[in-house]
């Protein structure tokens, strides 16, 4: 045994180790939050197979599943890093956890970063979950999965943005209302279960500018008609992105 093996090294860990540790953190924090769970995994499965054994609404020619799969998987993106990460960051603001998670020597943009990759992971395990169920009910995906995975990334990024922004300007409890109220609306109106074109001509076009209506659209094109890339779609997600992060980050409150 060396002199000095149990010395004291004070100081921060490296910042990649804070990272993982906090995006741990959050992870498990939101498996074990049972309102959570059912936000962002019961009500996307239970509304697939509702919706696709039931001849509810009219989606078209073709399976049910077909066109209801994608919709689904831009619902559980939207209930992951939009509602449920605004409402839980909500919280986090109002209780001072984030007032001390500033003090602590993991800059505030690597908690950020942390929260991100928490809903990517947790992403992850609702789509797989989804994918089963959808195959289970007859789901024929086309496509480049390389496209849909795109359109992952970047609907994730502009909810995340937007979630981030309301979390960080309103009160918890306000944000609690508007987060959920948002989530019926755009579930109701974004193309996740009913087509857009069973709405005005005039609502369709202001419809079809949302961020869900975008990620679900283009999921659509490529998983439902094999197309390459919807890249109009992804672009509206870009703009989202880009608006959503950068408004999140010039009005974000911390306390």
């Amino acid at each position: 045994m060396s002199a000095g093996t149990y010395t004291p090294r004070p100081g921060a860990a490296p910042l990649h180790r804070m990272i993982a540790a906090q995006a741990a953190l959050e992870t498990r924090m939101l498996l074990r939050n049972g309102e959570q769970l059912l936000l962002t995994v019961v009500i996307p499965a239970l509304l697939l197979v509702l919706f696709s054994a039931v001849d509810v609404v009219d989606t078209g020619a073709g399976e049910a599943v077909d066109f209801l799969t994608p919709g689904i998987l831009a619902l559980a993106v939207m209930s992951t890093a939009f509602t449920g990460q605004a409402i839980a960051t909500g919280f986090e603001r109002r209780y001072g956890v984030l007032k001390r998670l500033g003090a602590s020597p993991l800059p505030r943009w690597g908690l950020m970063t942390a929260k991100t990759l928490s809903v990517l992971v947790t992403e992850v395990l609702q789509v797989v979950l989804l994918t089963v169920i959808a195959f289970a009910l007859g789901w024929s995906p086309q496509g480049n999965p390389f496209s849909v995975l795109l359109l992952l990334v970047l609907g994730t990024v502009a909810f995340s943005g937007l979630g981030l922004l309301m979390a960080g300007t309103l009160k918890a409890e306000a944000t609690l209302a508007a987060a959920n109220l948002v989530f019926l609306l755009l579930l109701v109106g974004g193309g996740v279960v009913v087509p857009l074109d069973r709405f005005p001509e005039a609502a369709q076009s202001v419809l079809g500018l949302l961020p869900i209506s975008a990620l679900s659209d283009g999921l659509r094109d490529v998983l439902q008609h094999g197309a390459a890339m919807s890249w109009g779609d992804a672009a509206v997600l870009a703009v989202w992105a880009v608006l959503g992060l950068g408004a999140a980050a010039r009005f974000f409150r911390w306390e």
